[in-house]
C-alpha cells in the first residue's frame, strides 16, 4: 500500500481573500490541516499609493483598479471584449479587499426570495434568518462600526462599534434626505472607530479605495490572516493555481499550482475550498476539465460560469460653496439608504438600488469630474477654481442590482493567456434593460438629492465600467444539482469534497455591498465542512 504524501492537507483553500481568510482562519482553529494557495504578495501599507503626494497619479497605472492596465506579475488578464464592464480585481493577500471601501450592509430579507416575492430570478435555498447568525458573528470578529436601529432592517441588528462621524458631507447630504423624506441611516462600515484586534483606529484618509496606509480598514490580509496564522494555517503566495486535480472516482484530490520561476506543484488535500472570486473560480473550474468532468468541473448542470452579477454602478458628484473637508474619511460610506432598493409597482423596473454618500477623493478627481465643461472653464486659470472645488464635493453612487441573465457568463478566452500560458478568463456581459432603467432613475434621485442639499453644480455618470468590483453569481447555490452548482452549504453538487466560498455562490445579487454577506456565507460552509470533516477523506 502506498503511503499518502506527507504534506497533505486536510483542507485545501485556493484565495486569500475575505472567503479565504474566514475559511482558512475557521478551519484551522477548529484543528484542520489548512494549506491556502494565494497566487499575488504580501503588499505591506507602507507601498499604497495613499503614502505619497502623487497618489492620484500613481492609481492610474501601478495602482489601477484593472488588471488589464496594472499588469502586475501577479495579476492574470481578462478578455473583456464583449462586455460592457470590466472587472475590478486585485491579486494579493487580501485579494481585491485591499482595494474594497469597506462598506459593510448586509443583503435585506427580501433578497432571499426575489422569486416569490417579484417573479424574477430565483429565491435563494437559505433565508436571511439562516445567515443572521453568521453575519452576527462576523461583525463581532470584524468590530463593525454602524448605529443600531436601521428600519430597513429587523429589528436587533446592532454593532460592536459605534458609526464613524457623519462629518461636514454627511451632515449636508442627510440634510438633503430630510429634505426630501427619504431613508437614510450612518454608514456601516468594517472599519473600526477604535482600535480592534489587528486594526487600528480610523484615522480618515479618505483613500480606502486604494490600500489603507493605517491598517484600520478589515481588508482579509489585515482582518483574518495573522489569527488564521496564528492559528496555524499556511498560506503560500506566488502560487498560480493552474487546476484542481481529481482521482478516477471524480472526487477533488488537490492542486497543480505554479510558482514564480515556472515550476509546477502539486498540493494534495482531502478536500479543496475555491475562494478566488466570481470570475477566478468558474475560470478555474472550467481549466479543471477531466474524463469524468468533461464540461469542467462540477460543471453538470451546464451553469458553471453563467448568470454573472456586476452591481452596475452609477454616480452624481455635486460641489457646493462651503467648505466640506471632502478628503476626510471613511470612503467607506458616511450614509447609506435603502429608499429605493426593493421593487415598487410604481416603478418602470423590477427590484432596485442602494445608494450612499461618500467623500471625493483628491484634486485630480476634481479635475476628472469636471471634463465635460468647455475648455476654458476647465483648463487655464479656470482650473485653479476647479481644483478649489475639490474641499467642497459631496459624491453620491448607487449599487443596482444586477439579475441573473444565463447570457452573461465567464468562459475560457480562446487566445488570451496569462504570463504561465493559461488561458485567461472570457467576460461576456450586457447590461440589461431593466438593469439600465434602474440606472437612470438612480442618477434622477440622486441628482434630487444634491438640490434638496443645495448644490451648486452636478455631474451625472450612469455607468462606471469599471466599478464597483463585486463578481457574483457563476457558481450559483440550490437544492436541485440540475439548477445550481453547490448546495446550500457551498459544496458541489458533483463533488462532494469541492467547495465554493465566495461570491459566486450568490443567488442573486440585491444592490447592497456583498462583502459581509460573502464573510457570512464563507463561514457557515467553513463550519459545515469542519462538522463532516470525517467524510472527506480521500485515498492520496
Amino acid at each position: 500500500m502506498v503511503s499518502a504524501p506527507s504534506n497533505v492537507a486536510d483542507v485545501l483553500v485556493i484565495g486569500s481573500g475575505p472567503s479565504g481568510g474566514v475559511v482558512s482562519h475557521t478551519l484551522a482553529a477548529r484543528g484542520l490541516r489548512v494549506v491556502c494557495l494565494e497566487q499575488g504578495d504580501w503588499v505591506n501599507p507602507t507601498d499604497y499609493p495613499v503614502n505619497h503626494l502623487e497618489w492620484e497619479l500613481l492609481i492610474q497605472k501601478q495602482w489601477a483598479h484593472d488588471p488589464n492596465v496594472r499588469k502586475l506579475p501577479a495579476d492574470y488578464p481578462v478578455d473583456v471584449s464583449e462586455s460592457d464592464m470590466w472587472p475590478v480585481m486585485y491579486n494579493a493577500v487580501g485579494g481585491s479587499s485591499l482595494f474594497f471601501g469597506a462598506e459593510w450592509p448586509r443583503l435585506l430579507p427580501s433578497d432571499f426570495r426575489v422569486r416569490s416575492l417579484d417573479g424574477v430570478g430565483d429565491d435563494w435555498p437559505i433565508t436571511y434568518a439562516d445567515l443572521a447568525p453568521c453575519y452576527d458573528e462576523m461583525d463581532a470578529f470584524i468590530g463593525v462600526s454602524g448605529l443600531g436601529g436601521d428600519p430597513a432592517y429587523p429589528e436587533g441588528l446592532d454593532y460592536p462599534l459605534p458609526p464613524h462621524p457623519l462629518g461636514k458631507v454627511g451632515r449636508r447630504a442627510a440634510a438633503g434626505m430630510n429634505a426630501l423624506g427619504w431613508h437614510w441611516w450612518p454608514g456601516t462600515n468594517a472599519i473600526p472607530t477604535q482600535r480592534f484586534k489587528e486594526l487600528s483606529q480610523c484615522a480618515r484618509w479618505g483613500t480606502c479605495e486604494w490600500g489603507c496606509p493605517e491598517s484600520s480598514k478589515a481588508s482579509s490580509d489585515v482582518a483574518f490572516w495573522p489569527h488564521a496564522l496564528r492559528s496555524g494555517a499556511t498560506l503560500v503566495t506566488g502560487a498560480r493555481v493552474r487546476q484542481i486535480l481529481t482521482g478516477k472516482d471524480g472526487r477533488a484530490e488537490g492542486a497543480l499550482w505554479i510558482d514564480r520561476e515556472g515550476v509546477e506543484h502539486r498540493q494534495p488535500a482531502h478536500s479543496v475550498v475555491i475562494c478566488a472570486n466570481g470570475i477566478g473560480t468558474p475560470r478555474l473550474l472550467l481549466l479543471s476539465a477531466s474524463a469524468q468532468h468533461p464540461d469542467g468541473l462540477a460543471n453538470s448542470s451546464g451553469l458553471v460560469g453563467k448568470n454573472l452579477m456586476l452591481h452596475p454602478n452609477c454616480s452624481v458628484t455635486g460641489f457646493y460653496d462651503e467648505d466640506l473637508e471632502s478628503w476626510r474619511g471613511p470612503a467607506g460610506q458616511l450614509i447609506h439608504s435603502m429608499e429605493f432598493y426593493d421593487t415598487n409597482p410604481e416603478h418602470d423596473f423590477v427590484r432596485g438600488a442602494k445608494m450612499h454618500a461618500l467623500p471625493t477623493p483628491g484634486p485630480l478627481s476634481a479635475i476628472e469630474v469636471h471634463r465635460p465643461l468647455p475648455y476654458d472653464e476647465l483648463w487655464g486659470p479656470a482650473i485653479h477654481k476647479v481644483v478649489r472645488s475639490h474641499a467642497g464635493g459631496i459624491l453620491w453612487a448607487a449599487n443596482s442590482e444586477d439579475l441573473p441573465d444565463d447570457a452573461n457568463r465567464v468562459t475560457l478566452s480562446p487566445g488570451l493567456t496569462d504570463g504561465n500560458g493559461i488561458p485567461a478568463p472570457k467576460v461576456q456581459y450586457r447590461i440589461s434593460e431593466n438593469t439600465r432603467k434602474i440606472l437612470k432613475f438612480a442618477v434622477d434621485r440622486m441628482e434630487e438629492i444634491h438640490a434638496a442639499s443645495g448644490a451648486r453644480e452636478t455631474f451625472p455618470v450612469e455607468l462606471w465600467v469599471d466599478q464597483p468590483g463585486h463578481l457574483l453569481g457563476t457558481a450559483r447555490m440550490g437544492d436541485d444539482p440540475a439548477t445550481s452548482v453547490v448546495d446550500s452549504y457551498g459544496r458541489a453538487h458533483d463533488v462532494d469534497n469541492l467547495f465554493i466560498a465566495d461570491g459566486s455562490i450568490f443567488v442573486t445579487s440585491g444592490s447592497a455591498n456583498p462583502t459581509c454577506t460573502i464573510t457570512a456565507l464563507a463561514l457557515r460552509v467553513a463550519r459545515n465542512i469542519a462538522d463532516t470533516a470525517c467524510n472527506q477523506k480521500v485515498a492520496l
